[in-house]
């Protein structure tokens, strides 16, 4: 598949007549035309046939040596005529066989695609208003999925009695690329986080009640896909664009397919069963740096015991995504034909994806995204983790704080390292969109205020609805009315009846406007049972009248979110001499 294909997403031009991609005769230099009326076949004259008035007054008709050589030339003419007609067939039919070729390979590819839902529920979180420049950041949820549904998942996995059991996630990463295109971050939450998990519906119908004691692996069972896409968007105050997720046989392919990911341990490492922790991922490595591809690939990316915890294998998987990333530029995987070729093959067999990008051109598109972006501009991080008062050895629980710093820095778009150019510390200015309709009077706008400042798990703050009301009463918006109902949310908004259309959004503005907040804290909302304009005042804003935006610097992550390394440490039980038998 070059690259061509990918670009065409399998669709041919017609193909115009012979005469407009100058086929006919007098555009190659066969001649002048015989004479044939349009639409009627063409006549050739032989070698030999009776001479034309024309050839008789030029004297070179007959059987004379004058006759004979107009005769030969005209031979030649008739021959070049044949030549060139059979040489643009044959090309024309070669040009034809190979797109058609080039098109039927790209059909294959697609169909080897899955795809699903974008998401399983509604979370209620908006894209990103563009900048000033017009862009806008890019977010995928990466998805490492332990299903056993077939044999090979099975030999690499084991757990044959898991075959029909619906699949964890048990790697769940947030690609941010900033809109500028010029950082990345990949952020993970360990598998066996507990978190707010909303209401989803799977693809059978089946709907699941929301929940707030489950980790988050299991949201992929409450879903699919799409529900682990709509945790992620509740917990964040994050847009996810989209979702891509991998099985054990996946992982094997992809990292055969770039020739194995560089990773690196402290010392020797052998992840295995002990008498005080059964099970273990059965890796075994030397000291030192690795190439590692097929169920060594795999072995590394679950190897938990050995590396202590699960914070750290995240950051053992944060390692081999980086060593991925680095082996697919070296490789220069985005514009070589070849290795293009080969990619696409495995990829699209090993990939799922959400449905909005399951084509090949749409999946090579999103992987240009992020060509450009340099290595050290990637940065990975974990979010700080504790354990959960009611299964401390087993479950965790985020620390607010900490994680909300971090989600702050994806919705502001800021770098999560200090590496690049100055100006990208600070968010772009979101890009101003005046109404196309007046806002009308303050006093004539019906606003009902909702304290939502529990949306980050903590305790509300008392009182805020009211006294938001009575602040915008205040500034001319008499009919501002407090509520009870409502569920919280992290990042404040005002939200408008979509059916109210540019009325409704102007409105909405001037409410915004009047407490200082920005223009993307307007969204529209979608409900059918949608009422008036609600300001809804999240964990971002739990004290003041007049909105400030929260601060944030680039790097500023929370102590214990980096987890950059060289190389990765190895729990003692678990550390390899290289010598003793596996």
């Amino acid at each position: 598949m070059g690259q061509s294909s990918v670009r065409g997403e399998g669709t041919r031009k017609r193909v115009p007549r012979a005469r407009e991609l100058g086929w006919d005769d007098d555009l190659h230099g066969a001649g002048e035309a015989t004479g044939a009326k349009d639409g009627a076949p063409e006549e050739e004259t032989e070698a030999g046939s009776a001479p034309t008035r024309a050839e008789r007054r030029r004297g070179g008709a007959g059987t004379g040596p004058s006759g004979r050589a107009a005769a030969r030339r005209r031979a030649r003419k008739t021959g070049k005529r044949k030549v060139l007609r059979w040489t643009a067939i044959t090309l024309s039919l070669l040009i034809l066989g190979t797109a058609g070729a080039g098109y039927l390979y790209y059909e294959h590819l697609n169909g080897n695609i899955r795809g699903g839902s974008r998401a399983g529920g509604d979370s209620g979180v908006k894209r990103a208003a563009p900048n000033a420049l017009g862009d806008t950041p890019l977010n995928i949820l990466l998805i490492g999925s332990d299903s056993r549904n077939d044999e090979k998942n099975i030999a690499l996995g084991g757990g044959r009695d898991d075959k029909n059991r619906k699949p964890l996630g048990d790697v769940q990463m947030l690609l941010h690329i900033s809109a500028d295109r010029k950082n990345a971050s990949i952020i993970s939450i360990p598998r066996d986080t507990v978190v707010h998990i909303p209401k989803c519906t799977d693809k059978d119908g089946t709907s699941y009640a929301a929940t707030d004691n489950r980790p988050i692996n299991e949201s992929l069972q409450r879903g699919g896909p799409g529900c682990t896409l709509t945790t992620w968007e509740s917990l964040t105050g994050v847009y996810i664009d989209h979702w891509v997720m991998v099985d054990f046989a996946g992982v094997v392919a992809m990292a055969d397919e770039v020739g194995g990911v560089p990773v690196c341990v402290k010392t020797g490492v052998w992840d295995r069963s002990t008498t005080s922790q059964h099970g273990g991922s059965g890796l075994q490595l030397t000291e030192g740096p690795h190439e590692i591809k097929g169920k060594q690939a795999l072995q590394w990316l679950r190897t938990r015991h050995a590396f202590g915890s699960d914070q750290n294998r995240a950051k053992a998987q944060h390692m081999y995504m980086n060593g991925m990333m680095k082996r697919l530029q070296e490789q220069n995987a985005w514009t070589d034909t070849g290795r293009l070729t080969g990619l696409a093959e495995t990829a699209t067999k090993a990939l799922q994806v959400s449905d909005e990008i399951r084509s090949v051109k749409k999946l090579y598109d999103l992987s240009m995204q992020f060509k450009n972006v340099k290595l050290d501009r990637l940065t990975t991080a974990t979010v700080p983790t504790v354990e959960y008062p009611q299964r401390p050895k087993e479950w965790l629980q985020l620390v607010p704080s900490s994680a909300d710093k971090m989600w702050s820095l994806l919705r502001n778009d800021v770098a999560l390292d200090k590496n690049g150019d100055p100006a990208d510390a600070k968010p772009k200015p979101s890009k101003t969109t005046k109404p196309k309709t007046p806002a009308e009077a303050p006093a004539s706008i019906a606003v009902t205020v909702v304290n939502g400042t529990d949306g980050d798990g903590q305790a509300p703050a008392g009182g805020r609805a009211k006294k938001m009301a009575t602040a915008l009463q205040d500034k001319g918006f008499t009919q501002a009315e407090p509520t009870q109902e409502g569920e919280g949310r992290k990042d404040t908004v005002v939200t408008y009846p979509k059916a109210s259309g540019e009325q409704g959004k102007a409105n909405a503005q001037s409410v915004a406007k009047a407490l200082g907040l920005p223009d993307s804290a307007v969204r529209p909302d979608t409900a059918a049972d949608a009422q008036g304009i609600t300001l809804i005042v999240g964990a971002d804003w739990r004290e003041g009248d007049t909105y400030k935006k929260p601060k944030t610097e680039a790097g500023d992550l929370p102590q214990g979110a980096d987890d950059k390394t060289e190389c990765m440490d190895v729990y003692s039980v678990y550390k390899w001499d290289g010598k003793s038998k596996s």
